[in-house]
Order: C-alpha cells, then sequence, then structure tokens
C-alpha cells in the first residue's frame, strides 16, 4: 500500500535542505534513484523545510531512510516522527 508520509523538522532551512539534497546524490540516492518513491516536494514554511513523499511502502521508505537519517543527523536536524497516511 502507497504511503504518504509529511515532515516537519525543525531547523530545517533551506540552505541545510541544499546540503542535504547535494550528500544524497553523492550517496546515489537523489531525486530519480530512490526506489520505491514515486513524489518528493519540498515547502517553505516559515523559514524552515517541509517535506511530503509518497512511497509505494513503508519498508521501502525504511530502506532510504538508512542513507537520509545519518546526512540529516550530521547538520544537527532531527527528522522528527512524519505525520504517515494511506495513500488512496
Amino acid at each position: 500500500m502507497a504511503v504518504g508520509l509529511y515532515f516537519r523538522p525543525a531547523g530545517f532551512t533551506p540552505a541545510i535542505y541544499d546540503a542535504t539534497i547535494k550528500q544524497l546524490e553523492e550517496a546515489g540516492a537523489g531525486f530519480g534513484s530512490v526506489p520505491g518513491r514515486t513524489f518528493h516536494c519540498a515547502m517553505e514554511v516559515d523559514g524552515a523545510i517541509h517535506v511530503f513523499d509518497v512511497y509505494d511502502s513503508m519498508e521501502q521508505f525504511e530502506k532510504f531512510g538508512e542513507t537520509l537519517v545519518p546526512i540529516m543527523t550530521k547538520a544537527g536536524v532531527d527528522p522528527g516522527q512524519p505525520q504517515i497516511s494511506a495513500i488512496h
């Protein structure tokens, strides 16, 4: 079942988001190369980046998280717990 994940990490500035994207690309997990991710949107809200993604399954998202979370942690950003919803 496809899932939507909405993240509102505190302190995730546009500059940190851009640096994170660059590091993901360097790690082989850029926009077009994340298995199971069918949609990605980054929105700026009050100077912070919020992210909405759609994955074919939670397992595919969790696999991507193995690459993403260490990069965000190194940048001093806690992704927090996303709002997770089934995609209809």
